[in-house]
């Protein structure tokens, strides 16, 4: 199956679901066997081609040779370089942080500050389909290159010093029709910054800048519920206190 075929299949059972449309049980079997017989768990997927299926957007490769980008990038540059010193300094918010997932979030405003604050640019968090700025869900910051225009997305993520070299999962996009927050053509960039893995009292290093256009991804097929259906009273055959 042609990943812009796999793309539009797997949106359009969302929308089925997600209208509650009922279907028969031989779809339902039928559809099981389709994607077992994908053996989505082990292919690989380029992730340009997976923003333009779902998007129908562009992803632009990084060009050292073009002024824009690299203007863009030595923007990120500094603006990273500035944050990690900030953030490390012994009264910063994030030393006393108990989970690292929070300390994100520091830095995400901090770039969008430093970012924002360069004449040359325009930084802001990315409108949904909705037209409406939202947090959640790739990518987290959209930056525009006044002078010519061209759109950038940022996506800084934080990861332990000694993981780099890790196999489980620190990436993922998951293509939504009425969030989708990707809405221009443009370079799709990763900021990775590294931490020491004491917790309570982090500490920054590290950090890499990534072109996401040459990245290639996997497909994460589940079924799932939540506690609402897990739980309901037709499914328990006893209980206790």
């Amino acid at each position: 199956m042609k990943l812009s075929s796999l793309i539009a299949f797997l949106f359009l059972t969302n929308l089925a679901i997600a209208q509650d449309i009922q279907t028969e049980k031989s779809s339902d079997a039928e559809l099981v066997k389709q994607l077992m017989k994908e053996d989505l768990g082990i292919r690989t997927f380029s992730f340009a081609d997976v923003v333009a299926n779902s998007s129908g957007k562009k992803v632009i490769s990084f060009n050292a040779e073009n002024t824009a980008h690299t203007e863009v990038s030595t923007a990120i540059k500094l603006a990273i370089i500035s944050s990690i010193e900030e953030l490390n300094h012994e009264n910063s918010p994030v030393k006393k942080l108990r989970r690292i997932n929070e300390a994100s979030r520091y830095f995400e405003e901090l770039l969008l500050k430093k970012l924002t604050a360069m004449e040359h640019l325009e930084c802001s968090i990315p409108k949904n389909t909705q037209e409406k700025q939202q947090r959640s869900g790739y990518p987290d910051l959209r930056i525009k290159h006044l002078a010519s225009g061209s759109i950038f997305y940022l996506d800084p993520k934080l990861y332990e010093q000694k993981s780099k070299a890790s196999s489980l999962r620190t990436f993922y996009f998951e293509p939504k029709t009425r969030t989708m927050k990707i809405q221009d053509d443009a370079v799709h960039l990763l900021l990775g910054v590294s931490h020491d893995g004491v917790d309570g009292n982090w500490t920054f290093g590290s950090w890499n800048l990534v072109d996401l256009s040459k990245l290639k991804v996997r497909l994460k097929v589940e079924f799932q519920t939540s506690n609402k259906t897990l739980y309901r009273k037709a499914n328990i055959i006893q209980s206790g206190e």
